[in-house]
């Protein structure tokens, strides 16, 4: 888990000479979550590989999300492959979540997952990205305003 905020993953990368930062996702690259807590729902972005490798991050955005008392949404745009643990982790929110969890751009890998396992049923998947508006006045009542995976400062 990073500060909070999407980095792409690191590694092999994509590219094009009119754009060197576009990055295109390819199978083999590593995996990156990172939770984002906004003004009215919270954002886990995945890429690359979504797999058990990565099973004790996914528990940590969950957590995170969970701590934000907010509708949560899942940006899937850059997942390459994802296993059970993947599939594992979408049930977990959907299920414990007060509000419906929402997959934002799945790839056609991630879509055949949902169907298959009917996980899908639990989600409301979306090809379009609404957006994401933060908030510059700190985060709503009730949540922390220490992104996820950052130790904030020690309280008394």
């Amino acid at each position: 888990m990073q500060d909070g905020t999407y980095d792409p993953p690191r590694g092999p990368q994509g590219g094009s000479p009119q754009d060197p930062g576009h990055q295109t996702p390819e199978i083999g690259d590593p995996a990156s979550i990172h939770v984002i807590v906004g003004r009215s729902r919270a954002r886990i972005v995945l890429s690359g590989e979504i797999d058990a490798d990565i099973g004790g991050d996914l528990h940590e955005a969950t957590a995170a999300a969970e701590e934000s008392r907010l509708p949560v949404e899942i940006d899937a745009h850059h997942v390459t492959f994802m296993d059970s643990s993947g599939v594992a982790f979408l049930a977990r929110l959907a299920s414990r979540s007060p509000h419906r969890v929402r997959v934002l751009r799945a790839p056609p890998t991630v879509r055949f997952l949902l169907e298959v396992t009917r996980i899908g049923d639990l989600l409301d998947i979306v090809d379009e990205d609404p957006g994401f508006e933060l908030d510059d006045e700190g985060p709503p009542s009730g949540t922390t305003p220490t992104p996820a995976g950052v130790s904030g400062p020690p309280t008394s």
